[in-house]
């Protein structure tokens, strides 16, 4: 099996498809072999790049592991949720201001108000705090575009986040998810389900939601952009996203 992070690894930062890409996936499913979009992307977000790849009826790991879908039809195998409340609590004391969202599954977010242009997609209803943290929920993203990643680095170790998972992103974005929960677990249950082990997985990732896929796969491909602790648990480190990312280790193996 393949599985392929999304944003930097098979499109870039605009959300283009290269056209290298989309053949050396061809490929692979031309060989026989599965492949699985494992993303940080909600499902809404994940559908377009499936269906631009070509991508035969299968499973999709989103949301960092929290949700599985099975397309087409459109069908939620697994949506882990939590309590946000705690987490939201601390956030608003600590760094108010922080922009913040909750996932619908399918449909877009509940915010408090509304992030960058292009950062997220779907149907976005603007809630309150209360509102926000009234049910469970599958994730929560902490945004504020006037801060910088080492802002929310310190961010996630003052909050503690015990009970959950958390992804530091590429600016000061943060993804927080029920604990245990994360791109190699979701993987596993999708692998286990089609006979297929660990050690048969070509994972491909750049950032560092991805590290415990790269670390569970029995090859971990890391993008020549990715951080250096990302990297570091990859068995190899490919091209950079420009000068091809995915498409020489694919064609290696299926060219």
């Amino acid at each position: 099996m393949v599985a392929l992070d999304i944003d930097g690894t098979v499109v870039d930062l605009d959300g283009a498809l290269p056209e290298a890409v989309r053949k050396a996936v061809g490929m692979v499913l031309n060989a026989g072999v599965p492949v699985m979009l494992a993303t940080g992307r909600s499902w809404h977000g994940t559908r377009p790049v499936f269906d631009e790849l070509g991508l035969p009826p299968g499973a999709s790991v989103c949301s960092n592991g929290a949700v599985v879908v099975s397309y087409p039809p459109q069908q939620i195998r697994k949506a882990v949720t939590f309590d946000p409340r705690q987490v939201i609590k601390e956030v608003v004391e600590f760094a108010p201001g922080t922009l913040i969202a909750v996932e619908e599954i399918g449909r877009g977010y509940r915010l408090n108000d509304h992030f960058p242009g292009g950062d997220l997609t779907g149907e976005m209803i603007i809630e309150s705090i209360e509102q926000l943290s009234s049910r469970p929920v599958t994730r929560i993203i902490l945004r504020d575009p006037h801060a910088s990643e080492e802002d929310f680095t310190k961010l996630a170790r003052h909050l503690g986040l015990k009970g959950v998972s958390y992804f530091v992103g590429w600016s000061a974005w943060l993804d927080i998810a029920p604990l245990g929960v994360n791109k190699a677990a979701a993987l596993q249950d999708v692998a286990d389900d089609l006979g297929i082990q660990a050690a048969d997985v070509i994972a491909f990732g750049d950032g560092r939601n991805d590290i415990e896929m790269l670390r569970w796969a029995g090859r971990g491909v890391a993008i020549g952009d990715a951080p250096e602790e990302v990297q570091q648990v990859a068995d190899v480190v490919t091209d950079t996203f420009t000068d091809g990312g995915p498409v020489a280790e694919l064609l290696h193996w299926f060219g």
